[in-house]
């Protein structure tokens, strides 16, 4: 591995990979048919064939990058029938014209994880099957005890490693929303909490695991970029945020603010990393005003990539809003979607949103 693949990137080589890239906008994205990172990654679930209709119709928007999250507990049980079904959706992105940015660990949600079948959605409940990894109170175990740490090294380095030079990959999105609490409890259809461990992550712990993992993906030397991005606090006197800029080779951030706030987060992070590349890579969420129109135009005015939560409404349930976790369901479906823009059938929840994504695309 030589020096240049060890360190930060320099912001020249951050812009040279901008304007090689192009401006890119998309989704995060999970098929409909999976409710979590298991679903979508187990071989008994894997679903190429929605996978490849329904990235089809991202394409037909215009969208040309897709964010994608993995799980460490598939790769410790069999790596390398992991590995055959990343090639498989890259080849499928890939011929439909889209990058992927792939993440790799994720503080979010539930810490109960479990290989196998997967608890069914409950009604109506945002998110409600959604998985942090490492589960099972991972980050902190690894904070305190070698072999755990050393298995979350073995994934980044085996995940990282394996795809290094795959010009499918965009970029490395290497732990989404550390230090976030999670969601401890939801309400199930008759009332009663589904509740896990409600202790927050230890703030050291977030902290450590921001550093070594961005040490273990540059062991390996890829060719793309790598990230962890800012989303929450007050990102200039916030110890995880700014180690998150610091090490990031291009700036990913996240905003569920209306114009005017998606207009101060590029504003502040231009100060705070000028030079850099920026993706926004969770955005949209209609209920608390961050739409289409309110801030899509102005990511495409500042050339910051633009990737909004959801694709196609499914499994997921995440045209429920967050509130969502606390009112037991069923619920008929909100007049107002919160994330996602297609239905099953390819139709649009609201085809002026689409229609503004194929006009910036120039679809």
């Amino acid at each position: 591995m030589n020096q240049e693949s060890s360190e930060r990137w320099p912001a020249e080589r951050a812009r040279a990979w901008r304007e090689a890239s192009g401006w890119r906008v998309g989704a995060n994205f999970l098929p409909s048919t999976a409710g979590n990172q298991l679903e979508m990654w187990q071989a008994e679930t894997f679903d190429p064939e929605t996978i490849d209709r329904e990235l089809g119709l991202a394409a037909g928007l215009g969208m040309n990058v897709m964010r994608v999250y993995l799980h460490d507990l598939i790769f410790h049980a069999d790596a390398d029938g992991l590995f055959a079904r990343m090639d498989r959706y890259l080849a499928l992105a890939d011929d439909h014209g889209i990058a992927t940015v792939f993440v790799l660990l994720d503080d979010c949600w539930s810490d109960a994880a479990a290989l196998g079948p997967q608890p069914e959605p409950i009604p109506g409940v945002h998110n409600s099957t959604w998985l942090r990894c490492p589960a099972d109170r991972g980050v902190e175990r690894a904070y305190h005890d070698d072999a755990a740490r050393a298995a979350i090294r073995r994934y980044v380095r085996g995940v990282v490693g394996r795809f290094r030079d795959d010009p499918r990959v965009l970029a490395w999105d290497l732990y989404n929303e550390p230090g976030n609490p999670g969601k401890v409890a939801w309400r199930n259809p008759d009332g009663g909490l589904r509740a896990y461990d409600e202790r927050p992550l230890a703030p050291r712990a977030t902290l450590a695991m921001v550093g070594w993992v961005f040490d273990w993906a540059r062991e390996v030397g890829p060719r793309q970029p790598l990230t962890v991005c800012v989303w929450a606090g007050d990102w200039a006197n916030d110890l995880l945020n700014l180690a998150a800029l610091q090490r990031s080779d291009v700036v990913t951030f996240h905003c569920y603010g209306d114009g005017p706030k998606m207009r101060h987060a590029i504003d502040s992070l231009v100060e705070l990393a000028p030079d850099r590349p920026m993706m926004c890579t969770e955005y949209m969420a209609r209920h608390a005003g961050s739409t289409f129109a309110a801030t899509l135009p102005l990511l495409h005015e500042r050339g910051v990539d633009a990737i909004h939560w959801g694709l196609v409404a499914g499994r997921s349930n995440t045209i429920y809003p967050w509130d969502s976790w606390d009112k037991p369901g069923p619920t008929p479906e909100p007049a107002l979607w919160f994330h996602d823009v297609l239905r099953a059938d390819g139709s649009a929840f609201d085809p002026a949103e689409t229609e503004l994504i194929r006009k910036l695309t120039r679809a």
